[in-house]
């Protein structure tokens, strides 16, 4: 009745005479105002949270997806508030679910899904362009809440995750075939430079087995051995000619010069006083 008011902290007030804003605003405290010519608006300054409805919009590589988010705004000019907008909290709203529809069609799947800075970023953008300046409210943050995918894509990127793990396995494994590879050819020139070195490998390797229980070891002849033999081989002599062997009748002439003499009758003994001669048949 006496024109009296109190402004919070976080308000501001803004001054109508006869129906004209009158230039300034009112700040916290108390103030007075014509209770006949006057009339006081109060404006709040706080941030304000505005949760956008999700919004189904098909992306850049025709994906039909359902985004929702969240958006955080304030007032910073309270007379464009109050006399360019008729009701800035509902025009937010409506700037914002249109903006996140057309950033939408503007990203890919993976854009949204992976890099949700850079789409935050360019919301906040396309929010805050036709709101500050006529309206007198900034945009100090947007946040995309949730991507929700069909089941059918969320079963292709299943699918897609499990090849691409299995694609990681295996260049890891022919990886690790190719590193013990290589560690195993330089082990054999090691060994190639030094024979004895095989060996002791081999011997380490049957002590290895038979450390198991119930094993059965078997000792492989070793390589060396066998070159051994090799050249042992044409130190040897040669063995006789099959032409050599026998005279045609199958018996050596050897075996048949030692058999002849054996075979032959034994000389009669003539009586004493006889000659010899008169003793031959």
């Amino acid at each position: 009745m006496f024109g009296f008011k109190v402004i919070t902290q976080f308000e501001r007030g803004v001054v109508f005479r006869w129906g004209k804003a009158l230039p300034g605003v009112r700040e916290p405290g108390l103030t007075w105002v014509n209770p006949f010519t006057d009339r006081l608006r109060k404006v709040n300054m706080q941030i304000v949270v505005a949760a956008v409805p999700g919004q189904e919009a098909i992306t850049r590589d025709n994906v039909t997806i359902k985004v929702d988010a969240v958006v955080y705004y304030r007032v910073v000019d309270p007379v464009k508030a109050i006399i360019n907008v008729q009701n800035y909290t509902f025009a937010v709203s409506q700037v914002a679910q249109t903006s996140l529809r057309s950033v939408i069609g503007q990203s890919d799947m993976d854009e949204l899904l992976s890099e949700r800075d850079k789409i935050n970023a360019h919301l906040k953008d396309v929010i805050d362009a036709p709101t500050e300046q006529p309206w007198g409210i900034r945009v100090e943050r947007v946040e995309v809440k949730d991507v929700s995918l069909p089941e059918s894509m969320k079963r292709s990127m299943s699918r897609q995750a499990e090849a691409e793990r299995e694609r990681r396995a295996r260049v890891i494994s022919a990886d690790g075939e190719y590193q013990a590879s290589r560690k195993l050819a330089q082990a054999a020139a090691v060994m190639a430079a030094d024979p004895a070195a095989l060996q002791l490998r081999l011997l380490q390797t049957v002590v290895e087995v038979a450390a198991e229980k119930n094993s059965t070891v078997v000792m492989p002849v070793p390589v060396e051995l066998l070159r051994f033999f090799d050249r042992a081989a044409p130190a040897a002599a040669p063995r006789p000619a099959a032409a050599d062997i026998g005279d045609g009748d199958g018996e050596p002439p050897a075996l048949e010069a030692r058999v002849a003499p054996a075979l032959a009758a034994p000389p009669r003994l003539a009586p004493s006083g006889w000659p010899a001669e008169a003793a031959r048949p």
